[in-house]
């Protein structure tokens, strides 16, 4: 009897390990940022940016997902959108975010590519993110007799936190192969992603909030695990 039960619950366990379905894929987009320089447009890409992906679909609505992306961003002003900017004419600026993150996708509809019938549906995405980039370490005036208008900043490279919400499609291409489309827009924790702070009196900003930055792009997804099916889940 003791053998018996052994024997069914190696198979449960082995039934589980052959039925998850792994996905891997990349993404190509573009990127863009919204805070105290240049435009104000949460969706405007104008650097090209990516990221890698590895995926496991615990059941045919969620997918658990781990995420490296490469997100160069810029603004100027001269580009802004709103008469105070344009005005101001601030200059520009460059930085480049390395981030890692980790959440869930909820499919609308059951997704499977192995069933014609499930093999696209549109998506919400939700994560935690962790990221690195060139930010201000302290402030220092230049010359020494307390002058505002002299502050110099000192730079250091810095990790912060982000909180990224998305939307997508994903559909079969061929095989096991999908594609997707997705927009990702992050909420940081950071005040200066711009290279510049809100804080400092000697510059005349809109707003003091925090940072954000936006990806959009197309993804290529290659599925693998046999049989195409999923484990046991809500």
């Amino acid at each position: 009897m003791k053998h018996r039960i052994l024997f069914l619950l190696f198979l449960n366990f082995s039934s589980t390990l052959v039925s998850q379905v792994y996905e891997i894929g990349f993404s190509v987009g573009g990127t863009n940022y919204v805070g105290d320089i240049g435009s104000t447009k949460y969706i405007q890409p104008n650097q090209l940016a990516g990221n890698l992906f590895f995926k496991y679909n615990y059941n045919p609505r969620i997918a658990l997902r781990g995420t490296y992306s490469y997100l160069p961003i810029k603004g100027s002003d001269a580009n802004a959108d709103t008469p105070f900017r344009i005005d101001r004419d601030l200059g520009s600026f460059s930085n480049t975010i390395h981030e890692l993150a980790v959440g869930m996708e909820y499919n609308f509809y059951e997704y499977d590519i192995s069933s014609s019938a499930k093999s696209w549906t549109p998506y919400l995405l939700f994560e935690l993110a962790a990221f690195n980039y060139t930010g201000i370490s302290g402030e220092e005036d230049a010359n020494g007799n307390g002058d505002i208008d002299a502050t110099e900043y000192q730079y250091a490279q810095k990790t912060k936190f982000a909180v990224p919400i998305g939307i997508g499609f994903k559909s079969l291409l061929s095989g096991a192969f999908a594609f997707a489309f997705e927009t990702k827009i992050r909420y940081t924790f950071a005040d200066d992603l711009d290279t510049i702070s809100g804080s400092n009196r000697a510059l005349k900003i809109e707003g003091n909030g925090n940072d954000w930055y936006v990806f959009t792009g197309a993804s290529l997804i290659y599925t693998f695990g046999r049989p195409s099916c999923y484990a046991q889940g809500f």
